[in-house]
């Protein structure tokens, strides 16, 4: 697979004005090459590959990408790629600016001061954006972990738990059930802490009908899954009902909508029309949903601020909300498949208003 990647990288190469493409994105970099270590440059021209790296990775090069052409790192990177550039004569380069630092690209104009320097913009991003077979039976496959777990603590939660032993509950249950590490740090967020929408578990205690955000996800073989489910504990006022009702309303409507080829903005225009005609203007401040795959946030976006379309093949979530500060929130999430005229739903967690028995 990752020839056929690195045959598609070289026909954008060959249109433009630098000679090779130096990759710096770890998600980019694996997707290139296979190589998962968190430390190294990849160099692709219009014939060869070359990866940059230190001592502790030689050995998980030569095992994980054995046909990329190992550059030994032995003092300073930016020394080995100065030495790499000069044997090959390269003259123009293309580089990552949003995965390299400021001090990093100082080290290397001064170490190359002979070197043009092309910035990209999202240039292997754009070919991660629609995934292959064996990406999406691994997508798959993290969705089927999340699902479960999610199903798993559903039926465990009880009034009293804080928000941080449901955020520990489900990363062991994942762990434990084939995931390699979470996607993101797990949002469990009750009561008032609903309305932000990142929250950070605390020790809060989850009371009987506390509205609830439960958001999570795992990494399998390297893909991530991304999952939101709200409901209350034990019992559920007619506010919460109008409300949460409003968030399924829209994202069925996007879900029902969403198809290859319509943009990211009409894609979130779908929900964000139900839930502002509900009164509700002000409080879904975030997108509908954006990419995941080796990333939990990639290619492509659908939301307000959204470029471009949605490609048949790509990966996305589907995730309205409503916010409302003092009070709680609503966001119910599903990952799906954009394909031609319309899109495979690959989340299967129940959406449910209410959970459990009111206990004290």
């Amino acid at each position: 697979m990752t020839n056929t990647r690195l045959a598609r990288l070289r026909e954008i190469i060959a249109a433009q004005p630098y000679e090779a493409l130096l990759i710096t994105q770890a998600e980019n970099r694996r997707y290139l090459s296979g190589f998962t270590g968190d430390t190294g440059v990849l160099v692709v021209d219009l014939t060869q590959t070359f990866l940059a790296t230190d001592f502790r990775y030689y050995e998980q090069v030569r095992q994980e990408a054995p046909d990329v052409q190992l550059v030994q790192v032995t003092g300073t990177t930016a020394d080995a790629l100065a030495d790499l550039v000069r044997q090959k004569g390269y003259r123009v380069l293309g580089f990552e600016p949003h995965a390299v630092t400021v001090q990093t690209y100082g080290q290397w104009r001064e170490a190359m001061p002979e070197i043009e320097w092309v910035p990209t913009e999202e240039v292997v991003e754009g070919l991660r954006a629609v995934k292959e077979e064996g990406e999406l039976a691994a997508i798959v496959e993290a969705v089927r972990i999340a699902d479960e777990a999610m199903a798993h603590v559903v039926e465990w939660l009880r009034p009293g738990m804080t928000e941080r032993q449901v955020a520990w509950e489900i990363e062991v249950y994942m762990r434990t059930h084939g995931a390699e590490r979470l996607s993101f740090p797990t949002i469990v967020a009750a009561g008032p802490n609903g309305a932000m929408a990142h929250a950070v578990p605390g020790d809060r205690p989850i009371q009987a009908g506390d509205p609830i955000v439960i958001d999570t996800g795992c990494v399998y073989n390297g893909y991530c899954s991304d999952l939101t489910r709200s409901f209350c504990l034990g019992r559920a006022d007619d506010d919460y009902l109008a409300i949460w009702n409003t968030v399924l309303e829209a994202q069925l409507a996007a879900e029902e909508a969403i198809h290859a080829g319509m943009s990211g903005v009409e894609a979130d225009a779908v929900a964000r029309r139900i839930i502002y005609d509900a009164g509700y203007e002000n409080k879904f401040g975030h997108g509908l949903g954006h990419g995941v795959g080796l990333a939990i946030h990639e290619n492509p976006r659908a939301s307000f601020l959204a470029k471009g379309t949605l490609p048949a093949g790509s990966v996305l979530t589907v995730e309205p909300g409503i916010y409302i500060p003092g009070w709680g929130g609503v966001r119910i999430e599903d990952m799906v498949v954009v394909k031609e005229g319309g899109c495979r739903i690959l989340t299967g967690a129940p959406k449910m208003p209410l959970i459990g028995a009111a206990q004290s």
